[in-house]
C-alpha cells in the first residue's frame, strides 16, 4: 500500500510540474488551444497571472516530492498529507471558480493518494 501511495504522490507531483510548466512557459502558445472558451487575446494580457499560478503549482510539486524523501514514517505521512490536502483544496476551489473538470484532475487523485497514505501507515 505504501508503494502505491508513493506512486500516486509521484504522479500528482509530475502533474503539477506539468501544470507549472504550462502556466509559466506555454501560457500564450498552448493556452488558446487548451482553453478554447477564453478569447485568444486574453492570454497575452494574463501571462504574469498564469506564471504566478504556475509558481504555486511548482511549490505543490516540490512539497510532494519532498515528502517522498522523508525517512521518518510519521513526518513523511504528515508532509504528504499536508501537500495532498493543498492539492485537493486547490482542485475544489478551481472546480468552483473555473470548471468542475479541475476537481476530477486534481482533487480526486489527491484524495485517493491521501486514503492510500493513511491505509499504508505503519503500526
Amino acid at each position: 500500500m505504501r508503494i502505491l501511495a508513493s506512486l500516486c504522490i509521484g504522479l500528482i507531483a509530475v502533474l503539477h510540474l506539468y501544470i507549472a510548466w504550462f502556466e509559466i512557459f506555454a501560457w500564450t502558445t498552448r493556452g488558446p488551444a487548451v482553453f478554447t472558451a477564453f478569447p485568444e487575446d486574453l492570454f497575452e494580457s494574463t501571462t504574469a497571472i498564469a506564471a504566478n499560478q504556475g509558481l504555486y503549482n511548482s511549490f505543490l510539486a516540490a512539497g510532494l516530492v519532498w515528502s517522498l524523501f522523508i525517512k521518518d514514517d510519521i513526518w513523511q505521512r504528515r508532509v504528504a498529507t499536508c501537500f495532498l490536502l493543498f492539492v485537493a483544496i486547490a482542485g475544489l476551489f478551481g472546480a468552483y471558480t473555473v470548471s468542475p473538470h479541475i476537481a476530477v484532475v486534481q482533487s480526486v487523485p489527491a484524495v485517493i493518494a491521501l486514503v492510500l497514505v493513511w491505509l499504508g501507515r505503519g503500526r
